[in-house]
């Protein structure tokens, strides 16, 4: 792959051969629907034959993010119901989602706020939510941790980034600033020495939450970009939802935990798939996903041991599925039990 430009739009796909070329309707209906972008970092790991590639699976669109389910939701865990001010929620008592920009330099297909990014939603955060939210915040002195979001609060520029985080050192009760964000790996380029110094401004302690989803995502720039953050003194963590035909089975997910583990990322959350709209071809069930993370444990060192997490539909927030506490098997799915004790039917 010599292309050098991100794709943005389903014409480019197809000149570049990774999307049959074809006028079909649906294509031009799916572009309206969902953002598209791919950098050159990420066109260069992908695979000459696309469709049985685990990196091509998560970012080239497929028409099959147009079937409709009647269990998939536009907001499937709750963003909106925990909304205080515009950007800001509120799900859990010590900490809070900022989500300071909607746009990404990628889009994955599978994303569970697909509904609510992209350079065509609402999402823009104006100076003055900005400072509504750290208002908030400053507020509610329970808040321990804040996680920036988004969007990919790593696409801004430092002098953006460095507002948030100025507001935030001015904040006592705030320890912790965790970022989750797919740069390192997908636009190894941002992580730059003026991020560098903007992310070292920082009065709080720092985490990066990396997403990424299968092993040949890291690429040696994005290797380099690991390195610079680490070298940085910045604690990385990882992300990564488990995906039909991407990390579905015991051999891809050792690498990916070992492959995070080597490059000083903690493995920490894998998700089970939200029910997000045009993504039912990258489920696997309960019952497969508890089964793979069993067998991951008797593989792997505990260095590389993930959490098996389900956020639970309607904004009840996450359980562990690797517990036997929270979830019980019923004839036609599960009862899940949230942190406040409260159950919930979960159809799988």
């Amino acid at each position: 792959m010599t292309h050098i430009k991100s794709a943005y739009s389903v014409s480019e796909l197809m000149d570049l051969d990774l999307i049959p070329k074809s006028q079909d309707d649906q294509w031009s209906m799916l572009e309206q629907k969902y953002a598209i972008a791919i950098t050159p970092t990420i066109l260069k790991q992908i695979n000459l034959s696309p469709s049985h590639d685990p990196i091509a699976q998560q970012f080239i669109p497929s028409l099959k993010e147009l079937d409709k389910n009647d269990q998939e939701l536009e907001d499937p865990i709750g963003d909106y119901k925990h909304t205080k001010t515009k950007g800001l929620v509120h799900r859990y008592p010590d900490r809070v989602l900022f989500k300071i920009v909607h746009i990404c330099p990628v889009y994955c297909r599978f994303c569970f706020r697909r509904e609510m990014i992209g350079p065509n939603a609402d999402g823009s955060l104006s100076p003055q939510d900005i400072h509504d939210a750290l208002n908030y915040i400053n507020n509610h002195k329970e808040i321990w941790e804040v996680i920036l979001t988004g969007g990919d609060p790593l696409i801004l520029s430092p002098r953006r980034l460095k507002i948030i985080i100025s507001g935030l050192n001015k904040i006592e009760h705030v320890k912790i600033i965790r970022i989750h964000s797919r740069v390192p790996l997908v636009e190894p380029s941002f992580i730059n020495d003026a991020l560098l110094e903007t992310l070292a401004s920082s009065s709080k302690a720092i985490y990066i939450a990396v997403h990424a989803n299968h092993k040949n995502e890291f690429s040696k720039d994005g290797i380099k970009a690991l390195k610079k953050l680490n070298d940085a003194n910045i604690s990385l963590i990882s992300q990564t939802v488990l995906l039909r035909g991407v990390n579905d089975n015991l051999t891809a997910l050792i690498e990916l935990m070992k492959c995070f583990t080597e490059n000083h990322i903690k493995p920490y959350y894998i998700h089970h798939l939200d029910h997000a709209k045009g993504t039912e071809h990258f489920r696997i069930s309960v019952q497969e996903g508890r089964e793979l993370i069993y067998k991951l444990r008797g593989y792997i060192s505990g260095l590389c041991q993930p959490h098996y997490m389900l956020d639970i539909p309607g904004g009840y927030g996450k359980i562990d599925l690797n517990s036997d506490l929270n979830i019980k098997k019923i004839d036609n799915g599960y009862i899940l039990t949230d942190y406040l004790g409260n159950e919930h039917f979960y159809n799988d």
